[in-house]
């Protein structure tokens, strides 16, 4: 079988959970750079048009298939590839790190997105993305005072951690206060020291500048 093939940009947060959980899982992979922001954007081009219509980042070819959306993906790699579980086997528990999750994919990181900050314009994009990050956290935060313990849901990693460093990332890019979400910085303190969350970060990625690595 050929090499999992990750359309990838090394700041896309969509991206970097999708490559958490390749890392976690010990699954080997290609990636191809789609720049966002070169040659008006390479998620416009025929070719990468054709993988994903909806011009977003990820997608991934697998097993003889083109999948996108992160979450999509991981809950594929969670059912093919099932060691090192991302979601509880508890049923509770699997539906609080989903609902999680789905806090940060669906209710915070879209309002930042490339295309959103674009239609907001230079002048607004770091005030929108600071306003829409700090909301999101604030409910986020009394969240996860409910179900963390070490991590997001309990002592396990989940899908919900997966989400939570890249938007951590993504909160300290738009200047966001972080002193106002003590559980969300305790539980990202504690990924960013893992192997898989190391060898994710954008630092590490082919295509990350080198005034960045």
């Amino acid at each position: 079988m050929a090499r999992p093939v990750l359309h990838s940009y090394y700041r896309s947060s969509c991206s970097w959970r999708v490559r958490i959980a390749l890392a976690l899982k010990g699954i080997e992979y290609e990636t191809n750079p789609v720049h966002l922001l070169k040659d008006g954007g390479q998620q416009f081009s025929e070719t990468f048009s054709k993988l994903n219509p909806m011009h977003q980042l990820p997608a991934l070819e697998i097993d003889g298939h083109v999948l996108t959306q992160s979450t999509s993906i991981i809950e594929y790699l969670e059912e093919t590839h099932p060691d090192n579980n991302v979601l509880p086997k508890c049923p509770i528990q699997r539906a609080k790190a989903r609902s999680l999750a789905d806090t940060i994919t669906s209710g915070i990181q879209p309002l930042q997105n490339l295309s959103v900050l674009k239609y907001v314009g230079d002048e607004r994009k770091m005030e929108w993305g600071n306003h829409w990050i700090t909301r999101g956290f604030i409910a986020l935060e009394k969240m996860l005072e409910g179900t963390a313990g070490k991590y997001c849901v309990g002592d396990a990693i989940s899908i919900a951690d997966l989400c939570l460093v890249p938007q951590v990332y993504n909160a300290q890019r738009f200047k966001v206060d972080m002193t106002q979400f003590p559980t969300i910085n305790r539980i990202h303190d504690e990924l960013v020291q893992l192997d898989a969350f190391i060898a994710a970060h954008p630092s590490r990625q082919p295509d990350c500048p080198e005034d960045q690595r």
